[in-house]
Formats: C-alpha cells, structure tokens, sequence
C-alpha cells in the first residue's frame, strides 16, 4: 500500500487547525487532547493486544480461554467494548495464516488495536485480502512458503477477528512483560509476524 500523499495529510491538518481553534476558544484544553490521545494510545490500542497475545504465549490455560471465547477472555484482562462483543480469536501455526479483513466497511476491534489504520479501509486491501491473499502479503513484506494455507476472516457489525500470532522461536526465554514489545497490531491482523 502507497504512503501518504498530499491529498491524504490534508485531513491532518484540519484537525489540527480544528483543535487549535476549540483550544483558543476555551471549549477544550491541551490537556483534553493529550487524554484522548493517551486513551487511544496506551488504554484502547495495540499495546492492549500485544497484552492479550503475550499472556496467551506465557499461559496455556489463558491461550485456551482466549480461543474459547475471545470476549471473555480479553474482559479477564479489563478490555472490552461494543468494539468486541463477539471477538473471534485465530490462531496463526506452521501450516496456517490467519488474515483478517472487513469486506463491506472496517469493523475492527478496537478495545485490542486501536483506531484501524487506513490501509484497512482501503478498498484495495478490503477486496485483494479475498481475491489474492498470497500477493497482498508479499506486498507487505510477508512471504509465506506454498504449503501454508492462508484463511482470511471476513470481520463484520456482529463478529470481529484477532490473530494470535505463533510465537517465534527466538522469544522463547521471554517472559510475558518482555513479550509485549514483540507483538504489534499488523501481525495481529494477519498481515505481518512479529
């Protein structure tokens, strides 16, 4: 997927004039802004899914609830929302690669990833991730062997879909802390490894 252009920081802009302009006005403070950033960033971000993944590759009986059922496990660990009623988590293994993609618009679990990035959103993802899997990942630097099946998982209003990550071998001796920091939100779509 292409970088931003000129045309896609525009947006950006806006939104920084926007809140200068609120700020100026006394209707919001630096403060506000700064929260709803952390909110995004620390508290309903990918940090709260590599949370999820590092606890399921430290803790067997977690992993086990977390496939069982996705929404009450990641509630074990204080997240949740409308964003992950019905969470649906896949397990990556040496033989299969899970993808996940919204065909019609960009349901995405947000109480795990954060705001979707906007490549997720794009109609070129949404339609290639069904019609040439194999090709969309090797656009983002993802080669998978020919004998892994890739599984793409169409999120919707109703069901949204978490990759687990396989855990790589070199991590092995980490604990679930250190773990963390090796988990990000593209391979919890499907769309890279950690």
């Amino acid at each position: 997927m292409s970088d931003a252009g000129d045309s896609e920081r525009e947006p950006s802009i806006r939104a920084e004039a926007l809140e200068a302009l609120l700020i100026e006005r006394g209707l919001l403070t630096t403060a506000d802004v700064d929260a709803v950033v952390e909110q995004y960033n620390e508290r309903i971000g990918p940090l709260n899914g590599a949370r999820v993944v590092a606890r399921a590759w430290s803790d067997p009986a977690y992993r086990a609830r977390l496939l069982e059922d996705g929404t009450a496990a990641i509630a074990e660990l204080g997240f949740g929302g409308a964003q992950t009623d019905k969470l649906v988590v896949v397990p990556n293994t040496t033989t299969v690669h899970n993808l996940v993609v919204c065909t019609l618009c960009s349901c995405y679990p947000w109480a795990v990833l954060g705001l979707p990035p906007r490549w997720y959103k794009d109609p070129a993802y949404r339609s290639r991730a069904v019609r040439e899997p194999r090709a969309l990942l090797r656009e983002f630097g993802l080669v998978l062997a020919d004998h892994v099946e890739i599984r793409v998982w169409d999120s919707s209003a109703e069901v949204r879909y978490l990759v687990l990550p396989e855990r790589p071998a070199p991590l092995a001796g980490l604990d679930e802390a250190a773990l963390v920091a090796h988990v990000t939100r593209d391979a919890m779509i499907g769309v890279a490894r950690p």
